[in-house]
């Protein structure tokens, strides 16, 4: 315990699934934790968890499709914390990521990347400063091996997180000289909680537990014991990488 101590952390995303154990695992380390979600009852009932639990946290309502909005939230936590030490870029649209290549319209992917590299370098800009400020910054984006191995039917998605994975490697060697780290997660996670959800076909035949497999290795990338590593992917995904390097 105490991994985090003294850190303020930003995670997106925070209300539901990986976001919000995130949010949960980094206030029980010591971190101070804004809660983005864009569904207030989701943030409540987070913060309010943190909190029982006795760590800290306050959450933002906020769109990172909004350009603006983004803005105000960074400016607002930035305020009442004191700085940012860590920015966890989680959110997505899950409404929007199924199509096939042929069907696929642009207006879907863009809603894809307007919530996917678009808000992550959005959300990357505006927390610049106060992550260099902060002397020890730490940027961990979420992809996703949809990109990597093909996975269908997620054509956008996995587009839109083959994007990410690029802007992750530029800025972790462009702000290397801030010792800021940028790194990305490609998870594959059970985000439902449906028991009639099948298994992945993956080696360890299960999806991640997002407390228990997933949650862990955030908070690795945003500890000290991460400092020397930088614009890689880590794959907490029980095996589905393999299947890349065929």
């Amino acid at each position: 315990m105490g991994r985090l101590d003294g850190k303020i952390a930003i995670v997106t995303g925070a209300g539901r699934g990986i976001g919000r154990a995130t949010a949960k695992l980094f206030a029980a380390e010591g971190a101070k934790v804004a809660v983005l979600s864009l569904t207030p009852a989701n943030i409540d009932a987070v913060v309010a968890d943190i909190e029982g639990a006795g760590g800290t946290a306050f959450g933002v309502a906020c769109d990172v499709s909004d350009a603006g909005q983004i803005k105000v939230a960074v400016d607002k936590i930035a305020a009442i914390y004191g700085g940012i030490d860590i920015l966890v870029n989680n959110a997505f649209d899950p409404s929007a990521v199924f199509s096939s290549v042929i069907d696929l319209s642009v207006e879907q992917l863009q809603r894809n990347f307007d919530m996917g590299p678009i808000a992550y370098l959005r959300m990357m800009q505006a927390c610049y400063p106060y992550l260099k400020a902060s002397g020890a910054g730490r940027v961990i984006n979420f992809g996703s091996a949809a990109g990597i191995v093909a996975l269908l039917p997620y054509a956008p998605y996995g587009m839109a997180k083959e994007a990410v994975r690029a802007l992750t490697r530029m800025a972790a060697r462009e702000w290397g000289a801030d010792n800021i780290t940028v790194n990305n997660m490609l998870p594959v996670a059970d985000t439902w909680g449906a028991a009639d959800v099948p298994p992945p076909n993956v080696p360890l035949g299960r999806y991640g537990s997002p407390e228990d497999d997933i949650a862990p290795v955030v908070l690795f990338l945003a500890s000290k014991d991460a400092q020397f590593i930088t614009g890689y992917s880590l794959t907490p995904d029980g095996g589905m990488i393999i299947d890349s390097a065929r």
